[in-house]
């Protein structure tokens, strides 16, 4: 058995005891064939980044569920049927914690200094110097804070750092992070965006 992460997104109408009556039928399924639920995380009605069928709020229920990947069809099926669940993704879990959290390594010693280093070269930069997110020829910025061990992709605020105003993803030549974590990126906003923890383009925000 794998460990499988799933998001439910359900119609905010509904109380808590009506999600959790839901969530038993589902999980019913998996546990019938020896699954085990390790965790369920209840985030609550917020707004959506854009609407789904006509709804701007849903009910977030993040669960960890340790399951055969065999019985994984049947459940999606059940999920399906049900009107009053608006979306729901089932990915493998890295390590994410259900909270909407990314990881991020202990700051180095010496990492203060750096940074003192690096304001000293600035403050010796021409006043004319290009605005730090010009790309191609103008200066460019590394991606400010701790360094993320493990992007969480329902970590909105991270991936808010990594996108332009209009939605897009910033490229390598401007964040200098490295080629893995750029898809780790990708992957994550592509999940947040179906997830409408984020919207496809800022038109969408309500």
């Amino acid at each position: 058995m794998r460990l499988y992460e799933v998001v439910y997104i359900f119609d905010a109408t509904l109380e808590e005891d009506g999600v959790n009556a839901k969530l038993e039928k589902f999980h019913t399924i998996l546990t019938n064939d020896g699954a085990e639920v390790v965790a369920v995380d209840h985030w609550g009605a917020r707004q959506l980044a854009y609407p789904i069928a006509n709804h701007a709020s849903g009910y977030y229920v993040v669960a960890h569920l340790e399951a055969p990947a065999e019985a994984l069809p049947e459940f999606e099926r059940i999920i399906k049927l049900d009107e009053e669940c608006l979306r729901y993704l089932v990915v493998l879990n890295e390590g994410e914690p259900t909270t909407g959290l990314s990881l991020v390594a202990e700051p180095r010693p010496g990492a203060e200094n750096d940074d003192e280093d690096e304001e000293e070269e600035e403050e010796e930069d021409d006043d004319d110097s290009p605005p730090e997110f010009q790309g191609g020829r103008g200066r460019r910025r590394r991606h400010e804070g701790p360094a993320v061990t493990l992007l969480n992709y329902k970590d909105v605020s991270t991936l808010s750092r990594f996108l332009t105003e209009g939605g897009k993803i910033l490229p390598r030549r401007t964040t200098k992070v490295s080629s893995r974590f750029q898809r780790q990126l990708g992957t994550a906003v592509k999940r947040a965006r179906y997830l409408s923890l984020i919207p496809y383009v800022r038109d969408h925000e309500v």
